[in-house]
């Protein structure tokens, strides 16, 4: 079995990175830039994980997303939203909304599906995750159920979407990210593209949270 693994450098798709390693051969990871705020950051940690995992890596220049979207991500005329609870469902559709990028997710899954068939891969690794599914339709498993079936047709080689977190919520990532010796220091969870994460953005909170629940230290 082998696999081309999205890393956009943040907590769940290096984990996944490194889950692809251990059980798959890696033929490639790719690194999306959207024009996203934070595209020179991510990219960045996922090199540095690739270069560990000796992992061949591309960064893929897809700016004109910038054509259908205005998200706060790539548009930084406006604010991305800070410091709201998790526990609130109606910030986090808001959060959601405003982060939002129409169709990324199922866009980076097609030509991510592309390489690996061309490349002689099985999966398509993306990092979802259960929690952040809740807003994001787009992280869950029924988000994968469907590509598989589009991707079914659409690939000769009958490519499939693996996500090893799509179950887990972020403490539980974050509890698997130490176990695979996965080094926290080298992520970057942010939405901004700071000397330093941001620690109020709702990517951020999350993993602060996590990491203090996980460590019973601040992030």
């Amino acid at each position: 079995m082998s696999s081309v693994v999205l890393a956009s450098g943040g907590l769940d798709s290096i984990v996944n990175l490194y889950e692809a390693v251990k059980s798959t051969g890696v033929k490639l990871a790719l690194t999306f830039n959207y024009g996203q705020r934070a595209a020179q950051r991510e990219a960045a940690a996922a090199a540095w994980h690739c270069k560990k995992l000796n992992v061949p890596h591309k960064i893929l220049d897809v700016t004109w997303f910038r054509d259908f979207t205005n998200t706060s991500l790539v548009n930084r005329d406006k604010d991305v939203p800070v410091n709201m609870k998790l526990e609130d469902e109606q910030a986090l559709e808001m959060t959601a909304e405003a982060v939002w990028v129409p169709n990324r997710n199922g866009i980076m899954l097609n030509i991510a599906a592309g390489y690996a068939e061309g490349l002689g891969g099985s999966w398509v690794v993306p990092g979802f995750n259960r929690e952040e599914a809740l807003t994001f339709p787009d992280n869950s498993e029924s988000f994968i159920e469907s590509m598989n079936k589009s991707l079914y047709f659409s690939t000769n080689a009958r490519v499939r979407v693996k996500c090893f977190t799509s179950g887990m919520n972020k403490v539980e990532i974050m509890a698997r990210a130490v176990e695979l010796g996965v080094d926290l220091n080298w992520l970057w969870p942010c939405y901004n593209d700071g000397d330093t994460i941001c620690g109020e953005c709702e990517s951020c909170l999350r993993f602060r949270r996590a990491y203090k629940i996980y460590t019973g230290q601040e992030a």
